[in-house]
């Protein structure tokens, strides 16, 4: 059976006990940086009338409920327009790798329409979707705000996620082409076998920092009138003239992005991991 050298041993004692020094100076230090910012903040003068305006519990424990009502409205839009954004994204950034002259038109509308709400800002592409559809009175449109602003929103996501897909194809070496190719694969199938899953595998790390902006961005839907979580506390705020369920509706939006944040900065480390190790990227 293997045993330890004595010099292991104590390289691994030295080790432990760094990180043990690592951490107490680590916890130290940051809560002496807390009581201090404590003091700093609660000592201004100005502190008493910001607890009562941001800060109230009263309102916070009023508010909570509405809040999480409203939430669920949130997390509905991010399901189902995070799923449209994906699967419209992907298809635009094949339709911009396209080859061959045939598929100029196809390529030439993917990149007018990726450059068009690339450089449009969110809120007037929700304001003109919102408002401006059903202004047009047409027969079948609906004019639900929910599913207009969630239309918007898939319409900006789709172009940002549709780049993302792209760099992606782009990093695929073309030696993997090649390869393909000459085992007899065709176009479609090179792209759909060996072109796409690894593109795919390289772009999760951005493709999950555009799902934690799309879905703060979720929240921009209160301006039709939806109730959100955004929305609700506004109507609370409004009712009282206190701005403690703003700062409810923020920190629930927080607590709900930093999971998947957390997550993007695991799936992160280890691609570079297996990167680093020469695995598979």
């Amino acid at each position: 059976m293997y045993r330890p050298s004595q010099r292991r041993i104590e390289r691994e004692r030295y080790k432990r006990s760094r990180t043990r020094r690592a951490t107490a100076v680590a916890t130290l230090s940051t809560a002496l940086t807390l009581t201090v910012l404590f003091l700093v903040v609660t000592g201004s003068p100005g502190w008493p009338r910001t607890k009562e305006t941001f800060f109230n519990a009263e309102y916070a424990r009023q508010a909570l409920p509405k809040v999480l009502d409203g939430l669920w409205l949130n997390l509905q839009l991010l399901v189902v327009c995070g799923a449209v954004t994906l699967v419209l994204g992907l298809l635009l950034a094949v339709a911009r790798t396209l080859r061959g002259p045939a598929f100029f038109p196809l390529r030439a509308l993917a990149t007018a329409y990726v450059d068009f709400f690339r450089g449009l800002p969110l809120i007037i592409c929700l304001l003109a979707v919102i408002f401006g559809v059903p202004a047009l009175r047409l027969q079948g449109v609906p004019t639900d705000p929910v599913v207009l602003g969630g239309t918007a929103l898939v319409l900006t996501y789709s172009a940002y996620m549709a780049e993302v897909f792209r760099a992606g194809i782009e990093s695929v070496h073309p030696s993997q082409r090649a390869a393909a190719r000459s085992l007899g694969l065709s176009n479609a199938q090179t792209m759909r076998f060996v072109v796409l899953p690894q593109a795919v595998r390289r772009v999760v790390p951005p493709l999950l920092n555009d799902l934690v902006s799309l879905q703060k961005d979720t929240g921009l839907v209160s301006i039709a009138g939806a109730v959100d979580a955004v929305y609700a506390a506004q109507i609370l705020s409004s009712k009282t003239f206190n701005y403690t369920p703003y700062v409810v509706a923020g920190l629930v939006f927080v607590l709900l992005t930093i999971p998947m944040t957390r997550f993007t900065d695991w799936v992160t480390a280890r691609m570079n991991r297996r990167q680093s190790q020469g695995g598979t990227v």
